[in-house]
């Protein structure tokens, strides 16, 4: 079975045991009504909707418009497969977000094929999502995209009256890490300590490649204490680890941290914190590094 979910709307149930055997590569989803397909897609994740036009109550235009004005929902490929072969129908269809259109009686191998088709455009325009928005060294979000994030998840910080604070860090002494190993084994210092961050992460902090050695980490519902915490176990963490290289060598290095919790009442912005975590930063660099410093 294909890793794909697809859900078919149509309120004649032989039509949906005609599709569902179709698609029997697929994990399918049934619905025979447009309320029960809006549920569905609130529940599950769905892949691709075949959607008829013509059903009572809620007809196919109406359940793609609620689709589409769902922030959640709106970039579900759906195509359409009706009995309506008048081009003002076929128009409306494509106005309204429509993926494509397929009119009834159809033949199944070219239903498939489309199937395929939109299904394929839906993983390559995963995979160019993926590519803008990290650093392809370190897979961890790239500068550009934590900038978009950030301003997010401050916005949602505010409603919900939600501590937030950011942690800057960088590797220390980096460039003799270079002189010393090469830069191939800087790369892997790099990618070790985008791991490290990795492990170490909860699922709702946001961490990033800022540029060079230099990473950040933003904290949701975190105040200044609570990261410090993380940052002294990721810390500790990097300071216990050893890299191996050129099959046998081993190598340590540690890390310096800057902590900040924005302040909402005062209406800092991301940049804010962003600046007085690394003031922090650079207090923990000319104080001793390998440490974690609160501003």
């Amino acid at each position: 079975m294909i890793d794909k979910t697809i859900l078919i709307v149509d309120d004649t149930v032989t039509n949906l045991d005609i599709l569902s055997e179709l698609l029997s590569d697929y994990d399918v989803i049934e619905a025979t009504n447009g309320k029960d397909a809006l549920d569905i897609v609130e529940e599950d994740d769905i892949d691709l909707i075949l959607l008829d036009i013509m059903m009572p109550e809620m007809d196919g235009f109406e359940v793609c418009k609620k689709l589409k004005e769902n922030v959640e929902t709106k970039n579900i490929p759906i195509i359409f497969i009706t009995a309506k072969t008048d081009e003002t129908s076929i128009v409306q269809a494509y106005d309204i977000g429509g993926a494509d259109y397929v009119t009834k009686p159809f033949l199944p191998k070219e239903l498939l094929s489309r199937v395929k088709k939109e299904l394929h455009i839906q993983d390559m325009m995963a995979e160019l999502k993926l590519l803008a928005s990290t650093d392809p060294m370190t897979k961890l979000y790239n500068r550009r995209y934590f900038s978009k994030i950030s301003e997010h998840t401050l916005d949602l910080s505010k409603r919900e009256k939600k501590d937030l604070s950011i942690i800057m860090l960088d590797i220390d002494k980096f460039k003799k890490v270079n002189d010393t190993y090469g830069h191939s084994v800087g790369d892997e210092v790099i990618i070790h300590l985008a791991n490290e961050m990795r492990n170490n992460q909860r699922k709702s902090d946001i961490s990033a490649r800022f540029g060079g050695e230099e990473f950040v980490i933003l904290l949701p519902n975190t105040d200044s204490e609570g990261a410090k915490i993380v940052a002294q176990k990721l810390r500790e963490s990097v300071e216990n680890a050893k890299i191996v290289y050129d099959g046998t060598n081993t190598l340590s290095y540690t890390i310096s941290l800057g902590v900040s919790q924005i302040d909402l009442s005062k209406n800092q912005t991301i940049e804010d914190g962003l600046k007085e975590s690394d003031d922090a930063l650079y207090e923990a660099k000319e104080t001793g590094r390998n440490k974690v410093c609160v501003r």
